[in-house]
């Protein structure tokens, strides 16, 4: 029996082991804080963000480093509620609407994806993420958000969030976007880009034909142009808690819209009044779907946890 025991934990790992993989963590994220802090204080954004991106072997990945000035506290407790995650990201102009539910103990956030103008979700891909709280410790919150198929064939969607708790009620803040896409998806996209989109750029710098720097595009592009969007909701959302409730949705596609529009060359793509307007025609959209979802089988309370 004890040779059974050792023999398990040495499998499956310890509960010390998890505690010490999670302190580990929490640790390198916030030694990661001096070396980027400099960067947060200089930047492109006019704003404490950092931008890190890469594209290797058709994965596109952008990681984001910036600080918020919301306690720590503030922050694990919101974003570890999948709800949430649903206000969050359809503030994005191409997010039509967005559910979550939770079937057994896996919650389930679904992304109805689609074009810049207004769309009912019938219309739009649903991108099936679940949704999983890694760690939520008094000095680290790692929370994720996983698909395996997304739109235009794309594969392996992974949303991921770190933060840590800094002096002064303030929060650092890591947070990835990342997919995949197939030989179709590249071809497809790549011709997108060549055509419609061969103007749309991102936010990092790479080597011109004249040896001049120029902003990247294409898909290494295109992932950074969404994770900013989804960084600013994430910002736009926790900024909207000071406000009473009923006037939260509206403060926060306000919010989205004036952020968004500091970078116009990479984010512009609506004046404000038709932004808004969508996304109040779409939040409705959302809250239909979201009460069909609660009405299923596990599907929990619409406004759970909110």
């Amino acid at each position: 029996m004890l040779l059974f025991l050792l023999l398990a934990a040495a499998v499956t790992g310890s509960p010390a082991s998890a505690e010490e993989a999670v302190t580990g963590a929490a640790r390198a994220l916030l030694a990661k804080y001096p070396s980027v802090a400099p960067k947060l204080q200089k930047n492109l954004f006019g704003a404490p963000i950092y931008l890190e991106s890469f594209e290797n072997k058709g994965t596109a990945e952008v990681d984001m480093y910036g600080v918020f000035g919301h306690t720590f506290h503030q922050v694990k407790d919101t974003l570890a509620v999948p709800a949430n995650w649903c206000d969050i990201t359809s503030l994005h102009i191409n997010i039509k609407a967005c559910t979550a539910k939770k079937t057994g103990s896996t919650w389930l956030v679904t992304l109805y994806s689609g074009r810049k103008y207004y769309q009912p979700p019938g219309d739009a891909y649903p991108l099936k993420l679940t949704f999983r709280v890694v760690a939520q410790q008094p000095d680290y919150l790692n929370v994720t958000l996983q698909g395996d198929q997304g739109p235009l064939r794309t594969k392996d969607h992974r949303i991921r969030l770190e933060a840590v708790p800094l002096d002064g009620g303030k929060s650092f803040v890591h947070f990835s976007y990342s997919y995949r896409t197939g030989t179709i998806a590249t071809m497809a996209i790549k011709s997108y880009f060549a055509t419609v989109a061969r103007d749309k750029v991102g936010f990092s710098t790479v080597a011109g034909p004249n040896g001049n720097r120029v902003l990247v595009t294409g898909v290494r592009g295109a992932v950074e142009r969404n994770a900013v969007r989804y960084y600013l909701a994430l910002e736009c959302f926790l900024d909207a808690l000071k406000t009473p409730e009923k006037e939260r949705f509206e403060r926060r596609i306000g919010e989205w819209y004036d952020l968004t529009a500091r970078y116009p060359r990479q984010l512009k793509e609506l004046e404000k009044n038709e932004y808004l307007a969508n996304k109040r025609r779409e939040q409705q959209n959302q809250l239909t779907l979201q009460g069909e979802a609660a009405l299923l089988p596990g599907g929990g309370k619409p406004d759970e946890d909110t």
